[in-house]
C-alpha cells in the first residue's frame, strides 16, 4: 500500500527525472568511471531545492516502506543518472538501510547523517580477489585482530564500487569468531586503491577499485554492531538491497522500452512501420510482458519484507527473475533500433551493459539458482 503522501512524491520524482536529469545523460562529465562527484552535486543541490533527497527516509531517520520504496525507485530510475541525483543509488542506499538498523547514535550523526544529507558517498568492502569472498562470503580471508582496544585489519578487497572518492567504508573482515563489520573514515594511509577498474558498467561515481589494506587500525568504538556477527548483517543489508537493484534497473528498462516504441511507430521499412512487423512488433509485446512481471514480482518480494520476514528466499527470486526479465528488455531494445541501439545516440546502448552487469550484482543468477535449490532439498529430504 503506497500512502498519498508517497504517491505525491513518486509523481515529483518523476518530473524531476524526466525535466531536470535526463538532459545531463549527454553532459562530458559523465564518463566511463561513472559521473564525476561535481555533475552529482550539482543534481543533488537541484534536486534538494524540491525536497527530493533520499525521498525513501523520512525526517525522523526512518525509511518508508520497502512497497513505497520501489515505487520511487523505479521512477527514479527512468535515468541511469537518477538513483544518483535523488540520493537513492548503491552502495549509498543499502548502506543506509544497514546504518540505520545497526549503527550507533554516534555512527549516525558521523557516518549516516551527510550521507543521507547526500553530502557525502560511501563503500561497502567485502568482495575480495584471490580466491577471497564474493559469492561465498565465508570464504573471506581479510582479517581482523584484537590488539588492546583496536582491531587491525590486513587484506585486499575488489570490486568496491565508489571507493574511489567515498567519505567513508564499511569494512567486513574475519574476526576470531566470525566476520565483523568497522566503520572507516576515507581517505586513510592503510587502505589503498591498487586500481579502478574498467567495467562494462558506467554508472556509479568513482567506478569500482581493487583495494589493499595493510596494519589498518581501527578503535572498538568503530564496530559496526556487535562482533562476530557481519554476516548477519550482510544478510540484513543484502536482501532489500537485491531488491532495490531491481527497483532502479526496473526504471532503466522502462526507459529504453520506451524509446524503443517511440522508434518502431516512426520508422518505416517496406511499407509500413516497424511496428506493424510481428517481428518487432511481438518483441514490443515481450517487452511489456516482461517489464510486468517484474514489476509485480519486485512488489511481491517487498511486500514480504514489509511483514518484517527475512526475505532472503524472496529477494533471491526476484533477483534472478527480474535481472534475467530486464535484461531481455533491453536486448530487444537494441535490436529494434538497429543500428542505432549500438550508438551512444540514445540511452538505450548504456541500458543493455548496466543490466546486463545487474545479473552478477549482489550475487550471479547461478548462485541464487543454487541457493534456491538446497532449500528445495532440506524442505523434501525426510528426516
Amino acid at each position: 500500500m503506497i500512502s498519498a503522501e508517497v504517491a505525491e512524491t513518486v509523481r515529483r520524482v518523476d518530473a524531476f527525472i524526466r525535466e531536470t536529469v535526463i538532459p545531463y545523460e549527454a553532459d562530458p562529465r559523465n564518463g566511463g568511471h561513472g559521473p564525476t562527484d561535481e555533475l552529482v552535486q550539482e543534481m543533488r543541490e537541484k534536486a534538494r531545492a524540491l525536497g527530493l533527497v533520499a525521498p525513501h527516509v523520512r525526517p525522523d531517520g526512518s525509511h518508508v516502506s520497502h512497497v513505497e520504496t520501489a515505487a520511487l525507485l523505479k521512477a527514479s530510475g527512468y535515468s541511469p543518472l537518477g538513483p544518483l541525483a535523488v540520493n537513492v543509488m548503491a552502495p549509498d542506499e543499502g548502506n543506509m538501510y544497514l546504518l540505520h538498523k545497526v549503527a550507533t547514535a554516534e555512527q549516525k550523526r558521523h557516518f549516516l547523517k551527510p550521507l543521507v544529507e547526500g553530502r557525502t558517498r560511501s563503500a561497502f568492502l567485502m568482495t575480495e580477489p584471490d580466491g577471497g569472498a564474493g559469492a561465498d562470503p565465508g570464504m573471506m580471508k581479510t582479517t581482523a585482530r584484537p590488539d588492546g582496544n583496536h582491531w587491525v585489519i590486513d587484506g585486499r578487497k575488489t570490486f568496491i564500487t565508489g571507493a574511489d572518492g567515498a567519505a567513508f567504508g564499511i569494512v567486513m573482515a574475519k574476526s576470531p569468531g566470525g566476520a565483523t563489520m568497522f566503520l572507516v573514515d576515507l581517505p586513510n594511509p592503510a587502505i589503498r586503491i591498487e586500481r579502478v577498474l574498467d567495467t562494462i558498467d558506467s554508472s556509479m561515481p568513482g567506478g569500482h577499485s581493487v583495494i589493499a589494506i595493510e596494519n589498518l587500525r581501527v578503535s572498538a568504538d568503530q564496530v559496526l554492531g556487535e562482533i562476530d556477527q557481519g554476516f548477519r548483517y550482510a544478510q540484513v543489508r543484502l536482501a532489500p538491497a537485491r531488491l532495490t537493484h531491481c527497483m532502479r534497473w526496473w526504471g532503466t528498462a522502462k526507459r529504453a522500452h520506451d524509446i524503443a516504441t517511440g522508434y518502431a511507430v516512426k520508422r518505416h521499412a517496406f511499407g509500413k512501420p516497424l511496428i506493424d512487423h510481428e517481428g518487432v512488433g511481438f518483441m514490443l509485446a515481450d517487452n511489456e510482458i516482461d517489464l510486468k512481471q517484474a514489476e509485480l514480482m519486485i512488489d511481491w518480494a517487498a511486500g514480504v519484507l514489509d511483514t518484517g520476514a527475512h526475505g532472503t528466499v524472496e529477494s533471491s527470486m526476484a533477483k534472478v527473475a527480474v535481472s534475467e526479465a530486464l535484461f531481455r528488455v533491453a536486448d530487444r531494445c537494441v535490436q529494434i533500433l538497429g543500428g542505432t541501439g549500438v550508438s551512444r545516440d540514445t540511452v538505450v546502448e548504456q541500458a543493455f551493459r548496466e543490466i546486463r552487469a545487474f545479473r552478477i550484482y549482489d550475487g550471479p543468477s547461478e548462485v541464487h539458482r543454487w541457493s534456491l535449490a538446497k532449500r528445495l532439498k532440506k524442505l523434501n529430504t525426510p528426516a
